[in-house]
């Protein structure tokens, strides 16, 4: 596991170079602030805002401690320092003066020394070893079990019903059955049927003329 190491004579990190230039440009800005203000009250009162001036200069005593703390950042090569949670919570409470843009500096730099990076730079600095979690070992994943296939289970076969035998048709009565009982008369019963058959009368008007 590669870890990200700063040497103190080495380049800072960004994140580091910009809390040194934001404090840097704000403690000049606090020093110009705290100056005019308290020249203002003076002047402004003929002199007796004097009583008031511990409290404007203020600023100015901030804007010196800042940019002490700022050029031992930006040294060459850096000088052991912590990080100054104390100077930028004064930053934020230079709003009381009305000065908003110190107020934004100060809240910046807080954020910007919760940075992972920057605690480990300032670690490095000072000669603290910085404690880094291990990464949990991830578990090799488990061989996937494959699925058994489904089991058919076979199906009996179909019983086939015997077929019933087919209804013996009906007989046409008829010529088939004349046709028989012809067959069995014999010839001596053939020729009294022929005798017995009357012979047709003729016709009244056939015998007349």
């Amino acid at each position: 596991m590669s870890q990200n190491t700063y040497s103190p004579y080495g380049d800072s990190p960004g994140l580091v170079k910009t809390i040194a230039v934001m404090t840097l440009v704000n403690g000049i800005f606090n020093i110009l602030w705290g100056l005019g203000v308290t020249a203002g009250v003076v002047l402004g009162t003929f002199f007796i805002g004097l009583i008031c001036a511990p409290i404007t200069i203020l600023p100015t005593i901030l804007g010196i401690f800042e940019m002490i703390y700022a050029l031992k950042l930006l040294a060459n090569p850096p000088q052991p320092v912590q990080p100054s949670t104390s100077i930028a919570i004064l930053e934020i409470l230079c709003v009381l003066a009305g000065n908003v843009f110190s107020m934004i500096v100060g809240i910046l730099a807080l954020v910007f020394y919760n940075d992972p990076q920057v605690k480990e730079y300032f670690a490095n600095l000072n000669g603290i070893p910085y404690p880094v979690t291990p990464e949990a070992p991830v578990p090799p994943a488990s061989p996937v079990a494959p699925e058994p296939a489904p089991v058919i289970d076979a199906e009996p076969p179909a019983e086939v019903a015997p077929e019933a035998p087919a209804a013996p048709k009906p007989k046409k009565p008829g010529t088939r059955k004349v046709a028989s009982e012809k067959k069995d008369a014999t010839p001596e019963e053939d020729a009294s049927a022929k005798v017995e058959k009357p012979k047709r009368k003729p016709k009244s008007g056939a015998s007349s003329s």
